[in-house]
């Protein structure tokens, strides 16, 4: 039986919250109005909304505060899986794993958007063991799919 991949477990309950979170979306007027609507506004209200940048995202500025927790909880999981894997061989391989996946390093061979994705860099991955032996780790695990899988 495979092994539950513990970074996408944790990545997959945050998007739930996300997703049940009063947001709408809106890529013309018609939308816009529909999504106001949803969220008990109208279209005129535009000043008791905030915009999430670059997605058509948007939910009530009174839900700002909520929203705002949300996220900062999300990030402090994290941080508190990372923290807690003492070798970097559980949730930190678990995570470059994912997102190395995710952003196919093993056609790019370049590390850059999955380091943005994880909002690390590779100073951060050179001084913590933990972040360098699981991302190796992950590196290593990926290329041996890619060759098995050609």
């Amino acid at each position: 039986m495979d092994r539950i991949n513990q970074y996408k477990a944790m990545k997959d309950k945050h998007q739930q919250e996300v997703n049940a979170f009063p947001i709408a979306f809106a890529f013309n007027n018609e939308q816009f109005a529909r999504g106001m609507a949803q969220l008990g506004l109208t279209p005129e209200d535009t000043d008791k909304v905030y915009g999430l940048a670059g997605t058509g995202g948007f939910y009530r500025r009174e839900d700002a505060p909520r929203f705002g927790e949300m996220l900062n909880r999300h990030e402090a999981d994290i941080k508190s899986a990372i923290a807690a894997d003492p070798a970097g061989d559980g949730f930190i391989f678990d995570m470059f794993d994912y997102e190395l996946r995710n952003h196919e390093y093993t056609y790019t061979n370049d590390l850059t958007d999955t380091l943005e994705a994880l909002d690390l860099t590779p100073r951060d991955i050179d001084k913590d063991e933990r972040l360098l032996r699981g991302l190796k780790k992950a590196i290593k695990a990926q290329k041996y799919w890619a060759s098995h899988n050609a």
